[in-house]
């Protein structure tokens, strides 16, 4: 035999000859020559080697050179092995070379209960995967059986699918009969192994007569798995009560549930398909009630606008019957996706219900008393569904509720629920959850949440506020059940902060969860609190030891554990104040008394919200919006601002003002959220920089001052950049 590797050159110096190691082991297979032990299967002997078996194989390795009485033997019987599949076995421990598809089915299958048998976990996995590739209908009932047996979860699992999407063929196959009890048991008491009723019924009475061995305790375990009060009464009757297999107190009690119980209280079964949205037209899904319905279904979250794009009804006159979307079968659901109207700052509160005939309605998500914005990301415990009523209860901007988009489907992702809220593990305080701050001064909106803890500086990369005056608030997309938070309090030098955190779940009913007023903080903040629902973080500062203004980097809850394992900024030297990074344009205060206007984040017409896709893609941001107005003369409802709306059927849309003396003024490239700066010694409104978020209104009448830096005692003045844009500069935060 040649030992010339053939193949790629093997690198200088290497010498790889392991294919011709492959080739002469794989000769040694029904090789007489040096063997030392013999297997006899079914009267046939093969002569093997006992080092290759026992490298190949623990059961092998234990029985040749563990003790045993097979040890001193020289010809070991192996018994209950097929003939045919132990040979395809015995040349894979040689050569690690098995073809499946030139073997029947039957062999595959001896095969697998031999490498099971023989510990062979690569084998069994490979041979797991060829049979899920094989599934037919003639063949479920005979593979679900042995992966049952074997306790092979994967393959299991994947019987289980095809057989829930297959149900009444397999229940009119003949091999439907040759199931084991337990394997029969458990895939009628499947809630996903969606037939009718009297057909499962039938199924299983057919397998009993089948199966005469079977004891009445066995008997009696498997009539059990059946839902009688699922079954029509004159099925019942006529059908289930001739056979004798039911007992006259079974019936009664069955018919006693199906005139008594409330719908929603019987197991009833639904078709189960995980990662699927069940709600959309291809899958028969269609929208009974509600204005405009063409546009919830129909997959499309990015083009909409005031007056198109969404589906509606309206608040007060609607009688609580919502929206409602029919499926197109009966489907086990547990999870939502629904994106709400969000072009600017509003607030939605609603709540869904789900049922199987329209009358009887169960109550699986309730959001009544929380505001809620864009994105809606719903989990409830898993309920057979063909109705779904979304009724919105309250818009802090007028008295209709807009849905753009819906999505009901079964997810498999793990979620703690307390009282039938989100308790995440993951942080939620970000974009793409819906999170926004509505209220702060940064460059750019949603600093706070980019999840950028690594490049900020003199200049950027935070958010903050005056003190005294304001907070930085952040509004979560939905209520979540929470009990921690973390910050990152800006560290370029030694300074410290002292502050305290509210929580609110309407912006109006305000309680501190966290207190750190007489406390020195600085760098990473992790604090925990009662467990509570939240949608409204504000975090007030009240004491910088640098100068007057509170600074925030990040922001997030719950806390992640390692967020502060970051490694330190360079390239900064807090002790030159001249150093570049030293020129700053956030945070003053007004030195006449005049306090600085607060928003509560409402934002212009025209903001595209940046959400995760309906299927988990992030889409990109795009903020093109306006800045919440300084109390504006829009009432107010729940602690948000209210927009005047012409007509209940519009979104609210405000008509922009025209900017008034003292108007806010923006660097270039930075977003003020909920801060108004009046201009300094001039009664010229401010010049917006063309990609900074400014507000169509600020306060009126106020007389123009200068914004101070209260530690340094330094004016903030109006510089014009190198671009010919007006810009505030000061030196220090």
């Amino acid at each position: 035999m040649s030992n010339i590797h053939i193949g790629l050159p093997a690198p200088s110096g290497v010498v790889d000859h392991s294919t011709n190691l492959a080739q002469d082991i794989g000769a040694l297979f029904l090789n007489d020559e040096y063997t030392d032990v013999t297997l006899r299967v079914k009267g046939q002997r093969f002569h093997a080697h006992k080092v290759i078996l026992a490298s190949r194989s623990q059961y092998f390795r234990a029985l040749l050179f563990g003790g045993l009485r097979e040890t001193h033997q020289e010809e070991i019987e192996i018994k209950d092995a097929n003939l045919t599949a132990f040979k395809v076995l015995l040349k894979y421990i040689y050569t690690g070379y098995v073809s499946l598809g030139s073997e029947k089915e039957e062999t595959v299958l001896e095969i697998l209960s031999l490498a099971h048998q023989y510990g062979f976990e690569e084998l069994e996995s490979s041979i797991c995967d060829y049979l899920k590739d094989s599934l037919r209908i003639h063949n479920i009932c005979i593979i679900y059986d042995m992966s049952s047996l074997y306790n092979l979860v994967n393959l299991k699992c994947f019987c289980e699918d095809f057989v829930d999407k297959n149900a009444l063929p397999v229940l009119n196959h003949e091999s439907f009969y040759s199931l084991s009890s337990t394997a029969l048991k458990s895939i009628i008491g499947r809630d996903s192994f969606c037939a009718p009723e009297i057909h499962i019924f039938q199924g299983v009475r057919e397998w009993v007569q089948r199966n005469p061995h079977l004891s009445k305790e066995e008997q009696q375990q498997l009539l059990q798995a059946i839902r009688l009060p699922l079954i029509s009464l004159s099925d019942l009757l006529n059908s289930v009560r001739p056979t004798g297999l039911i007992s006259p107190d079974q019936l009664l009690d069955a018919i006693k549930s199906k005139n008594e119980s409330r719908d929603m209280d019987l197991k009833y079964r639904g078709y189960l398909m995980p990662g699927e949205n069940v709600a959309v037209s291809s899958k028969g899904a269609q929208v009974l009630q509600g204005e405009m319905r063409a546009n919830l279904l129909d997959g499309n979250y990015t083009n909409y606008d005031m007056d198109r794009g969404f589906t509606r009804h309206p608040i007060d006159d609607n009688n609580g019957q919502g929206i409602l979307v029919k499926l197109g079968t009966q489907c086990i659901i547990n999870h939502f996706r629904m994106m709400l109207w969000d072009r600017d700052q509003r607030g939605y509160s609603y709540y869904i219900e789900v049922s199987m005939d329209q009358k009887d309605w169960v109550r699986v998500i309730d959001h009544t008393r929380y505001h809620c914005r864009s994105w809606q990301y719903l989990y409830f415990p898993p309920r057979v569904t063909r109705y779904i009523r979304i009724v919105g209860s309250n818009n802090t901007v007028n008295r209709v509720f807009h849905v753009v988009a819906f999505e009901a489907l079964f997810s498999k992702q793990a979620v703690d629920l307390h009282k039938g809220l989100v308790a995440p593990k993951e942080n939620v305080a970000v974009v793409m959850k819906s999170a926004v701050v509505i209220e702060g001064v940064s460059r750019i909106r949603n600093n706070l949440l980019n999840g950028d803890i690594h490049h900020y500086d003199w200049d950027s990369g935070y958010t903050c506020h005056q003190l005294g005056s304001g907070s930085i608030c952040v509004q979560l997309g939905q209520p979540y059940w929470l009990s921690s938070c973390k910050l990152l309090l800006w560290d370029c030098d030694e300074r410290t902060y002292s502050y305290y955190i509210e929580a609110s779940v309407n912006g109006r009913d305000w309680e501190v969860i966290v207190d750190k007023t007489r406390e020195a903080c600085r760098s990473w903040q992790t604090m925990t609190f009662m467990p509570r629902p939240i949608v409204y973080f504000k975090i007030v500062g009240t004491f910088n030891t640098a100068n007057e203004v509170f600074h925030c980097v990040h922001f997030e809850c719950p806390a992640q554990l390692g967020s502060e394992n970051r490694p330190r900024l360079q390239g900064f030297d807090s002790s030159n104040p001249s150093s570049p990074g030293h020129q700053l344009t956030h945070g003053a205060q007004l030195t006449d008394g005049t306090s600085v206007a607060q928003g509560s984040g409402q934002l212009a017409d025209g903001e595209v919200s940046s959400q995760r896709s309906a299927h988990g893609a992030q889409l990109a941001e795009e903020e093109s919006s306006g800045l919440p107005t300084a109390q504006s003369s829009g009432q107010q409802e729940d602690g948000v601002p209210m927009q005047q709306s012409a007509d209940s059927d519009r979104l609210g849309d405000e008509a922009p003002g025209e900017q008034q003396q003292g108007d806010v003024m923006a660097d270039e490239g930075s977003e003020v959220v909920g801060v108004v700066a009046l201009l300094p010694g001039s009664a010229a409104a401010a010049v917006a920089d063309e990609n900074s978020i400014t507000t169509p209104r600020a306060t009126e009448g106020a007389a123009a001052t200068a914004l101070r830096h209260e530690t340094t005692r330094e004016t903030v003045h109006f510089t014009t950049d190198e671009s010919g844009r007006e810009g505030k500069t000061t030196n220090g935060i």
